[in-house]
């Protein structure tokens, strides 16, 4: 009898008991032999792995003594401070993300030419091959989106007449072709799953060669095609922000990995894909909002001390989804703050204001004032905590009124000029395909013949 393609067996269950018996590798085992799981160390500072210009992270200083200290947090692009780059373009009245990838690639701010030239370049490039989106999206609907990108990421290698080619031009070209189309790929793989899974009409608006990618993602996914000048700024502001993250995230450490294999830009990318689609990396702006509306739901959000106890509860794994977490703050880098979430909060009161959601800003303001001391009450931490940009984030897209499936795929919209960035590093200065060390644990065994097992 043919057994569903999802089936878990009682077979398969034994045997996955089986190797979960068999695979278990004991936490003192890392201590003994002095491997730092996760690639962190004792006190969580990142093990080095790696050179890289692309961009950098700054949460410690050291003193006269030499000895090192948390301090606020700030992250560069390309030696360039985070916040000097966005008050440039905000203070100019214009919208950054262009420039945020022409300065990630080439390393230089543009001129107002050459950035002209550049978003020209972007612009052409900005559609897809005749049939791609019937016979890629629409044909082969799914219910995640980051699943479908990656699909449809791999797919495009069919299309190109000189997909395996790894000099720095056809790289750059490829990348660049992948930054344009990528918000195509996102809200057509959502509409095709609004339309066969959730029973919505389907609709497919082509992009506008004038609009910047922010008004593009916003005119591509509302069905009127309409935005205000504010939503499309302050979404522009969180492409930026999310746009590079220090070399060392898990999906940019992937881009690194793959890229040193030789192999080709779209595997390379769709490997970065499958690397932020996991909840540990990509997804936790979701868990915020899911959270908060949990919190909502169970006490009153303006008693201030039954927002201290639910966030005690949160972390003693007593409310929400008992994973004993508060999601949104901390960091692997970060202690005092995270400069992207501090520039988002800032940004996200004026949008509070258009879109009147000024009692859920100022919950969020609440929570991530109350939740650090919880955190640091009930938790040994080593370091300072706060919250991090996905605390900010998740309500950003909510009064842009983004669904919830398109978070993670906008966070691939903005990282993919990070990890094109350090594919193109990659390429062109490592030469060496990277390959860590395993210790093995297991002791050696005899063989056992055949006609002996029983």
């Amino acid at each position: 009898m043919k057994q569903l393609f999802s089936e878990i067996t009682p077979y398969i269950q034994n045997m996955a008991d089986l190797s979960t018996r068999n695979n278990h590798i004991q936490p003192e085992m890392y201590r003994e032999h002095k491997v730092f799981r996760g690639l962190r160390d004792l006190d969580g500072n990142g093990v080095v792995t790696g050179l890289t210009e692309v961009s950098h992270i700054k949460a410690k200083q050291i003193d006269e003594n030499g000895q090192s200290h948390p301090c606020a947090g700030q992250l560069y692009y390309r030696g360039i401070n985070i916040r000097n780059l966005v008050d440039g373009f905000l203070h100019s009245d214009r919208f950054g993300f262009e420039e945020t990838i022409y300065l990630l690639l080439f390393s230089e701010l543009p001129t107002p030419h050459q950035l002209s030239l550049f978003r020209q370049e972007l612009s052409d490039f900005r559609s897809l091959p005749n049939s791609f989106v019937r016979d890629m999206i629409l044909k082969a609907p799914g219910k995640d989106m980051m699943n479908i990108l990656s699909r449809c990421v791999l797919a495009l290698y069919t299309y190109d007449e000189n997909p395996d080619d790894i000099s720095i031009p056809n790289v750059l070209r490829q990348c660049m072709q992948l930054i344009s189309v990528f918000p195509m790929l996102a809200v057509y793989s959502y509409q095709s799953y609004q339309h066969y899974h959730q029973s919505k009409s389907l609709f497919i608006h082509l992009p506008k060669p004038e609009y910047s990618t922010a008004e593009n993602l916003l005119h591509l996914l509302r069905e009127d095609g309409s935005f205000t000048p504010l939503e499309a700024k302050i979404l522009d502001l969180a492409l930026v922000l999310h746009a590079e993250h220090g070399g060392g995230n898990n999906s940019t450490f992937t881009t690194h990995v793959v890229s040193s294999s030789g192999t080709d830009t779209y595997s390379a990318i769709s490997a970065a894909l499958g690397s932020l689609k996991g909840p540990r990396h990509g997804g936790a702006n979701i868990k915020v909002v899911q959270m908060l509306d949990d919190m909502k739901n169970t006490i009153d959000t303006n008693d201030e001390g039954a927002i201290r106890n639910y966030l005690a509860r949160l972390l003693d794994g007593q409310e929400f989804d008992h994973a004993g977490l508060i999601y949104g703050f901390g960091h692997a880098v970060y202690s005092l703050s995270d400069p992207r979430a501090d520039i988002l909060m800032e940004c996200a009161e004026s949008l509070s204001i258009e879109k009147g959601f000024q009692e859920e800003y100022k919950l969020y303001c609440t929570v991530a004032e109350i939740a650090p001391q919880v955190i640091t009450e009930k938790r040994k931490i080593y370091k300072g905590v706060s919250a991090n940009i996905d605390f900010y984030s998740g309500l950003i897209y909510r009064m842009l009124n983004l669904p919830c499936e398109l978070f993670t795929p906008l966070f691939a919209v903005s990282r993919i000029a990070g990890w094109s960035a350090h594919r193109i590093e990659e390429i062109q200065n490592a030469g060496k395909i990277i390959r860590p060390s395993y210790i093995n644990v297991k002791p050696e065994q005899p063989y056992i013949p055949w006609e002996e097992r029983v």
